[in-house]
């Protein structure tokens, strides 16, 4: 048995730019120092598939460290720290508990599937306004998608969307750890906050919009028939928008970035929707922008080494999916790729944190990448791209792209 603090091992140095920019050759120098963890700034980093896997699994003896980002960040009492201390994956267990149970119901396949004609309108809106540039930043382009999806979900005007964008841009920086952020990160929430409450209250004066209900209807009656309160509902939907936005606009920049080099992949997009979700899957393991956290609620021992209590340890949600003892080939995008119960992403989490908003966040992206790569024919890069930090939400900061308007072969 070693102590934790006894290990040698290597100093990862996530919050740099050099690691940003190519974390995976950094993670291959630490696995030659330990098989499965290294050290960094703020704890400790898990790299390796099985021990990311069996360590998030062990929810009674580990939490969600949003008390910890807090603190790092100089936050207790701020709007934003208050949020992202109350927050549903933050709360104690029995809370915790009776809010998934009440809202995990309803983010079913199935209604993800119901919510793809909107997908599909609002990706062609956003194509008809965008293609006939032919030189764009896709990224931008991307960042309008799931905040456009969303609003329409919950009958948001789209008229808002812009500012929406603007701070939920602003707040996708919050687990950087970087308290100089703290003041945008309070304006961010509170005009996120202030859209989403007017929401509420106004469709529980004016309910019944439509015979059928929106997510918006189906999360206000999931709440009542739950007894959630409306500052819990209020932070739902803030959360949704904040989840939802990063993960499918980062996620669809660099799915972007990589098939301008798979030009094969890309065409067939146009013509196989199928083919799209197996692409998208496969994307899901290649990169994730999220790294997820967790602090030790009690001495842990795993594999020999003994993690003590009140230990931050990080899990790169996106490097594990480039694990060379689980992946053939981990650096080669192949949607082929034989994927079984051994070898599943861990894109959206484990265990009763896995994201709610996965079916939604799936259908949204296969839906968006169908319909642009009919669009946007043969792109290619137009400039250089800048990197965002690793802590936090990763990703390309601006995609530059040119290619054909492909409306009229559509």
């Amino acid at each position: 048995m070693t102590e934790l603090s006894a290990l040698e091992l290597y100093n990862l140095p996530m919050g740099t730019r050099e690691f940003a920019a190519d974390p995976y050759s950094f993670v291959e120098k630490a696995r030659k120092v330990h098989p499965w963890i290294a050290r960094c700034e703020h704890g400790y980093c898990v790299f390796e598939y099985h021990a990311i896997r069996d360590l998030m699994s062990m929810d009674d003896k580990m939490r969600p460290s949003f008390d910890e980002v807090v603190r790092i960040m100089s936050a207790k009492g701020s709007p934003w720290g208050r949020f992202t201390d109350e927050q549903m994956i933050a709360l104690p267990e029995r809370e915790h508990r009776l809010m998934r149970d009440t809202f995990a119901a309803k983010f079913t396949p199935r209604f993800a599937n119901q919510m793809r004609p909107i997908m599909r309108q609002t990706m062609a809106r956003l194509l008809d306004e965008w293609t006939p540039k032919e030189r764009i930043d896709f990224e931008e382009f991307a960042s309008y998608y799931p905040v456009s999806v969303l609003s329409q979900l919950v009958g948001g005007p789209l008229e808002a969307v812009p500012g929406l964008r603007k701070s939920l841009e602003t707040f996708g920086l919050g687990m950087s750890l970087k308290p100089e952020l703290l003041p945008a990160l309070d304006e961010a929430y509170l005009h996120i906050e202030a859209f989403c409450e007017k929401l509420i209250e106004n469709r529980r004066k004016n309910p019944g919009r439509s015979e059928t209900p929106d997510l918006l209807d189906v999360l206000i009656t999931a709440s009542d028939e739950g007894g959630i309160s409306t500052r819990q509902l209020t932070d739902l939907l803030v959360f949704l928008y904040v989840a939802g936005y990063d993960t499918s606009k980062n996620v669809m920049t660099y799915l972007m970035h990589t098939l301008m080099d798979l030009p094969d992949v890309y065409r067939r997009c146009a013509e196989d929707h199928e083919y799209c979700r197996k692409v998208v899957e496969e994307m899901f393991r290649y990169y994730n922008p999220g790294t997820s956290f967790r602090f030790t609620d009690a001495e842990i021992t795993y594999r020999e080494v003994k993690v003590p209590k009140n230990t931050m340890l990080f899990f790169p949600l996106s490097i594990v999916g480039r694990d060379p003892t689980i992946y053939q080939d981990p650096h080669q995008f192949d949607p082929g790729r034989a994927i079984d119960h051994t070898n599943r992403h861990m894109a959206f989490g484990l265990g009763k944190h896995m994201c709610l908003g996965q079916y939604i966040a799936r259908a949204q992206i296969q839906e968006g990448l169908h319909l642009l790569a009919q669009r946007m024919r043969n792109p290619r890069r137009a400039g250089k791209s800048e990197v965002r930090p690793f802590y936090g939400i990763w990703g390309y900061k601006g995609l530059p792209i040119e290619f054909s308007d492909g409306r009229s072969s559509v």
